[in-house]
């Protein structure tokens, strides 16, 4: 059974999405401060996908997720938060977050968000080589690895299916809400901005001079375009 982690310090909301992850076919683990949560994980190294909220009782939920970011690249993250400011999305994509739901939420919203990143982490590659080689990057599909130069870069879930769909893409002009609809589906009602915060991690982690960016760049007014 696929495991998700729900972190969440009032029980009361805690339960309820415990209830609605079974009802989905998910095994839940509990935790309510980061500590249990990093524990937890440590004992369930097969978890694909965290919840964190970040208002907790001894470490708030972006240094959990940068604890966990720092030794598991491949695990989906989602932060839930009571609060809307921009920032706090921001912040939460910039240290390492796939996606964000906003309290309060629908049970339906939370497992399709869910759903998405556990969809991520499944097999690749298909029919398909098993790796694309493009100027100093090789992506491998197959062990959803990309090296620059042959060193390797650690990517998430998502900065990989990013990376996938430009280097399948080469040249071509792709809007936001094209990235958007290929990595987080069609059924993702979230913001564009998701795209832009995670363009910008991926940026820093494959240009030579992120303020002068070669390989992403942008399209004013319309996306990105990859270019080697």
């Amino acid at each position: 059974m696929k495991k998700v982690l729900i972190l969440e310090d009032e029980v009361s909301i805690r339960s309820f999405v415990v209830i609605n992850l079974k009802r989905a076919g998910y095994e839940a683990i509990e935790a309510g401060t980061g500590a249990e949560a990093l524990e937890k994980l440590k004992e369930n190294p097969d978890a694909g996908v965290a919840i964190l909220d970040i208002m907790l009782p001894d470490i708030d939920g972006f240094e959990v997720c940068r604890t966990i970011r720092a030794t598991n690249k491949s695990i989906g993250i989602i932060m839930l938060t009571a609060r809307t400011q921009e920032m706090d999305k921001v912040t939460g994509l910039m240290t390492g977050a796939d996606d964000y739901v906003t309290k309060p939420f629908s049970p339906a919203e939370l497992t399709a968000r869910i759903d998405a990143l556990y969809r991520r982490i499944g097999p690749d590659g298909g029919g398909e080589s098993g790796e694309q080689q493009q100027g100093p990057f090789l992506l491998n599909t197959r062990n959803r690895t990309l090296e620059k130069n042959g060193k390797r870069i650690k990517l998430t879930q998502v900065e990989y299916a990013i990376m996938k769909l430009f280097m399948q893409n080469p040249g071509r002009a792709l809007s936001r809400e094209d990235i958007l609809t290929s990595v987080w589906g069609r059924d993702f009602d979230g913001e564009l901005k998701i795209v832009d915060v995670n363009i910008r991690r991926l940026r820093i982690k494959i240009e030579d001079d992120t303020a002068n960016p070669t390989y992403i760049t942008t399209i004013w007014g319309f996306g990105y375009k990859w270019g080697v």
